[in-house]
């Protein structure tokens, strides 16, 4: 991996903690105004009367390292963004638990949802990160990504 392109994957759930780690670090950067962040969290779903109680999440990561790279580079030369942080579980992951966690800053709030709405919609749809619902009943198939 390049010295300049970030790993951004957490090994399981990403902790509360760390988030509020990450605002707190910001707190320094006095020209930052705004900030917009994104929190995914692995859901309960019922498909075919099963209950999903985990993800576990695989990726190509250095693929998925460098893509993430170039989306937060494009994104940095169309929006007025300070900084971007972005990070996303690997390995299994709880029903309730974090684990995509996406964090954009700006000197004002203008254009910082819209940026952070379409860097994840970008990282979702473009990095290869995959995930394995795990069911109730030990059983288990890929998850289907929605934009």
């Amino acid at each position: 991996m390049k010295a300049n392109v970030k790993n951004i994957f957490v090994e399981g759930a990403i902790a509360p903690e760390k988030i509020a780690q990450s605002i707190a670090a910001h707190q320094a950067k006095t020209g930052i105004g705004g900030h917009c962040l994104f929190l995914g969290q692995v859901r309960a779903d019922e498909v075919a009367g099963k209950t999903v109680t985990a993800i576990d999440f695989s990726a190509q990561r250095e693929m998925a390292n460098q893509v993430c790279h170039q989306i937060k580079e494009k994104a940095f030369a169309k929006y007025p963004i300070h900084c971007m942080h972005i990070y996303h579980s690997i390995g299994t992951v709880k029903t309730g638990e974090l684990c995509f966690f996406v964090f954009v800053s700006a000197a004002h709030r203008t254009d910082l949802a819209q940026a952070l709405d379409k860097i994840v919609q970008q990282i979702k749809a473009e990095a290869p990160i995959f995930g394995k619902e795990i069911f109730d009943d030990q059983s288990h198939q890929w998850k289907e990504n929605k934009y």
